[in-house]
């Protein structure tokens, strides 16, 4: 169902590329109505423009708090073109027909950061007083009338969408189709919707809303030049004691801590460091100190900046152990009221309680112009063959167990090693699989870590034996590892040869 615009208001806080659109809905003759700073800047371009108050018989009123919320401006928005008893009472009231309406919202968001700045030089009071004037209620109104009535109007929420306006002014002679209309007005909701969160926010900074359904907008993407929004509802999952907003990167390598620390049934503590979503030191021991102190021992350049992972409740010793390096997030299942007043001395430093894990059964990512997705890789191994030259022993076996599950968690091509239930060394996100066992096996050696008695976990097969025969030169006497290579033979003919143990377990964990 097409429509042509025909007349147009246009109230924005924000003027960037507002310009085009206004030269745009001249050119089509478009009757434009205005209030403020837009009407001074359209008429400042020689462009014709009703103001609002001329409707209403109301100027700008209570310091501009009251400029737009009347019932001929709402009737004009909300008006049904298609039911006989709005257009009567539209003509009654001389109520004109608005086919487009063009509203932003006042930068709360952006005055709260200012406000709340290190630099603002104002009292609180002033301060406050500068948040709340920029609480929108014209703007959010007139935006849920617009979107209310998409079947008859079109709705411009951001100055993000005047290109696409612009584009669709010029190619289709300003008439839009009913999608067009639906999907600006979605946009819209959305907007209105993460404004009244922010809000929300402000007022509640104890009880902080993401909205399942909503966008949370971060501070950026994985580089700062680009956006970064999260959808979803993290209070479900977490509960946020301390420290600065989440950023994208923070929440990507969180997922991975989550995902990781959910193998480990809390028979052992078991502490993690992740970073770059890869585990770069993890261990499970009797106490938490110690099995932090293992994990940081892994690989303890690597874990500068990481994100912490762990399956118990952080107590006072392991919170003094851990302030003593930089980190970005901390997540556990609890924190001891004196561990929890160590940590907090960062301001910065996020500090998480898992309160559930997550529900979601599938993964996605959208690659090209659609979407992937697949089911979680769930479980260590499928069956325990043991197929080398002699049987695991007890110890073997645990670690073997323990690795698999470390190296599930790495990228492809991913290499384990692994001695008594602690990351020693480890390779990932390498072309080939040799490069991968080469990297853990330097990383073993920049640490000191003698490798005689370790084991060694692959993601996937060994495609020749040449992975097997690195392992054991270094000290490895045991490996496990899906199989289905048509040369599966060569590594378990060697391992047989050299009294080493195998096990293949017929589950591959290929992480892109």
């Amino acid at each position: 169902m097409q429509k042509k615009i025909t007349s147009a208001l246009i109230s924005v806080f924000y003027k960037d590329g507002l310009e085009p659109v206004v030269k745009e809905l001249h050119r089509l003759g478009v009757t434009i109505y205005s209030t403020g700073g837009t009407q001074k800047f359209i008429e400042d371009l020689k462009i014709p423009c009703v103001p609002v108050e001329s409707l209403t018989s109301y100027p700008s009123i209570l310091g501009g708090r009251v400029k737009t919320l009347h019932p001929v401006v709402f009737g004009g928005i909300l008006g049904r073109r298609n039911v006989e008893q709005d257009l009567k009472e539209m003509r009654e009231y001389e109520i004109p027909v608005i086919d487009l309406v063009m509203v932003d919202l006042y930068p709360f968001e952006e005055t709260l950061a200012q406000a709340s700045a290190a630099s603002f030089s104002g009292t609180p009071e002033e301060a406050e007083k500068m948040i709340i004037e920029k609480i929108d209620i014209g703007g959010p109104s007139m935006i849920r009338a617009a979107a209310k009535n998409y079947r008859d109007l079109l709705v411009i929420a951001a100055k993000n969408d005047y290109k696409e306006l612009v584009n669709l002014l010029q190619t289709q002679q300003g008439e839009t189709s009913l999608e067009q209309r639906r999907s600006f007005a979605a946009k819209a909701f959305e907007i209105v919707t993460q404004y009244d969160i922010a809000i929300n926010n402000y007022f509640n900074p104890g009880n902080q809303l993401h909205a399942g359904g909503a966008k949370q907008v971060l501070r950026y993407g994985e580089n700062p030049h680009q956006e970064g929004i999260f959808s979803g509802n993290l209070d479900e999952i977490f509960d946020k004691l301390h420290g600065k907003e989440l950023s994208y990167n923070n929440l990507v390598d969180v997922d991975a801590a989550v995902q990781l620390i959910n193998e480990f049934d809390g028979s052992e503590k078991t502490f993690a460091i992740i970073k770059h979503t890869n585990v770069c030191g993890i261990a499970s021991r009797g106490s938490l100190k110690a099995a932090w102190d293992d994990a940081l021992a892994g690989d303890p350049e690597s874990a500068f900046g990481g994100v912490l992972v762990c399956n118990s409740v952080v107590d006072k010793a392991t919170a003094e152990a851990i302030s003593e390096i930089f980190f970005e997030v901390l997540i556990a299942n609890d924190f001891e009221e004196d561990a929890l007043a160590i940590l907090k001395s960062k301001k910065n430093r996020i500090l998480l309680t898992l309160k559930k894990s997550p529900s979601a059964t599938h993964q996605s990512k959208t690659i090209l112009n659609g979407v992937l997705s697949q089911q979680n890789d769930i479980g260590n191994y499928a069956e325990w063959k043991e197929a080398g030259g002699r049987p695991v022993t007890d110890t073997e076996k645990q670690d073997l167990i323990f690795a698999n599950l470390v190296c599930k968690h790495l990228k492809s091509n991913a290499i384990a090693l692994v001695k008594n239930k602690q990351l020693v060394g480890k390779g990932c996100g390498q072309t080939s699989r040799i490069d991968s066992l080469r990297q853990s096996v330097e990383k073993a050696k920049q640490f000191n870590f003698d490798l005689q008695g370790a084991v060694m976990a692959s993601d996937a097969f060994f495609p020749f034996d040449d992975c097997v025969k690195l392992g054991h030169a270094a000290g490895i006497t045991a490996f496990i590892q899906p199989g289905g290579s048509i040369r599966d033979k060569d590594s378990i003919d060697y391992c047989v040869a050299n009294k080493l143990a195998m096990v293949i377990t017929g589950l591959r964990h290929f992480r892109h």
